[in-house]
């Protein structure tokens, strides 16, 4: 008779999110669609929420492409009986939800004197009240099942001030994320959520013209690393955040900055 204790042992990796559902708001370009792809290629079940219906449905078809089978969700998370759809079409989709990233975001460049009233609202209205209407309605359906993770998705400018750029409003949006996400931690870590927060520094997407001459020698150059990050490099974090290698870490801001904060 065999000893089973002699048998080898089969570990899955903690990074492993096979099983495991998960929500991405504005996960139809940029830094959302890198995740939403990292999220699937873990092994999640993945569900994406954007404004624009059309840019959903080609994501659908892009992800199709690379084999994996995307819900697409069209919502303006700015509107309360939107985020409520979201939800439960998420949850009726995908059966339940383990996982909430907390993308969507925006932001204006702008002197302070320059800031009108509807941009500053706008920003707020997106990066801060959406993101707690968003977390507020997953949560729910978390604490029913008594365990979840929702990562928000910060901002290294919500650490430090960017230039030469100005950026007020966003600045002050992505601090209120990083104090949000430890509110939250600490109120939910007993009903079994987890609640962190990415910031990422200068990376190349739609929203950060990262390639244009006038910003070289602040963002490129102060940068210790030398260079901005491509949005595939910053999804990983948001896995691991997502997954079990995370399982005792929650409140906490992990910053993926190629070293910017640390002048």
């Amino acid at each position: 008779m065999t000893d089973i204790s002699d048998a080898p042992r089969v570990r899955s990796s903690p990074f492993d999110l096979t099983g495991r559902t998960a929500l991405v708001t504005g996960g139809n370009q940029g830094l959302g669609l890198a995740f939403a792809f990292g999220l699937a290629e873990a092994g999640a079940q993945v569900a994406i929420a954007g404004r624009s219906a059309e840019r959903n449905e080609k994501v659908v078809s892009e992800a199709a492409a690379a084999g994996f089978a995307f819900h697409a969700i069209t919502a303006d998370i700015t509107r309360a009986a939107d985020v409520e759809n979201m939800t439960a079409d998420a949850i009726s989709a995908l059966g339940h939800l383990d996982i909430l990233v907390n993308n969507a975001g925006t932001c204006y460049h702008g002197e302070s004197w320059s800031v009108t009233e509807q941009q500053w609202d706008d920003v707020f209205d997106l990066n801060v009240k959406a993101l707690w209407a968003c977390s507020l309605a997953v949560g729910a359906h978390m604490r029913e099942r008594g365990s979840g993770s929702i990562i928000n998705i910060g901002s290294m400018s919500g650490m430090i001030v960017n230039r030469p750029q100005m950026q007020p409003a966003y600045n002050a949006s992505k601090a209120a994320v990083h104090h949000l996400t430890k509110s939250l931690a600490a109120e939910w870590g007993p009903l079994g959520i987890r609640v962190n927060a990415l910031a990422p520094g200068y990376c190349k997407t739609e929203m950060a013209p990262v390639d244009k001459p006038e910003f070289k020698r602040h963002w490129i150059d102060d940068t210790p690393m030398l260079r901005y990050a491509m949005p595939e490099e910053i999804a990983p974090s948001v896995v691991f955040l997502a997954s079990d290698a995370a399982s005792f870490i929650t409140g906490s801001v992990l910053v993926a900055d190629g070293g910017y904060t640390a002048w």
